[in-house]
């Protein structure tokens, strides 16, 4: 497989997994920081219930691609992105309507 990036001919497979792998430890470790927040807290009061449910069905589906691709970074990046993301989704539901 190879990717076209403008002022380089190719990336081989070996460079193309590891900007995948960086890519999902920053994007998941990001997301890490608000989400141990809203357990500590509990406040959820500036969570979009709408945008939560979205944005955790994007992320389920993220899933489902890289396990069809095989590809671990988007497999295991988005596993972990889904757990956290569905605790936070039934977070706002139980403490949204405290």
């Amino acid at each position: 497989m190879s990717l076209f990036v403008p002022g380089l001919s190719t990336l081989d497979a070996t460079v193309i997994e590891g900007v995948g792998s960086l890519a999902a430890m920053l994007t998941t470790g990001s997301f890490i920081p608000q989400a141990w927040l809203t357990f500590r807290t509990k406040d959820v009061s500036g969570i979009s219930l709408g945008m939560y449910s979205a944005f955790t069905t994007g992320v389920a589906l993220w899933l489902l691609y890289g396990m069809a691709m095989g590809s671990w970074p988007i497999t295991v990046a988005n596993a972990i992105t889904l757990s956290l993301a569905m605790a936070i989704l039934l977070m706002k539901l139980v403490y949204g309507k405290q």
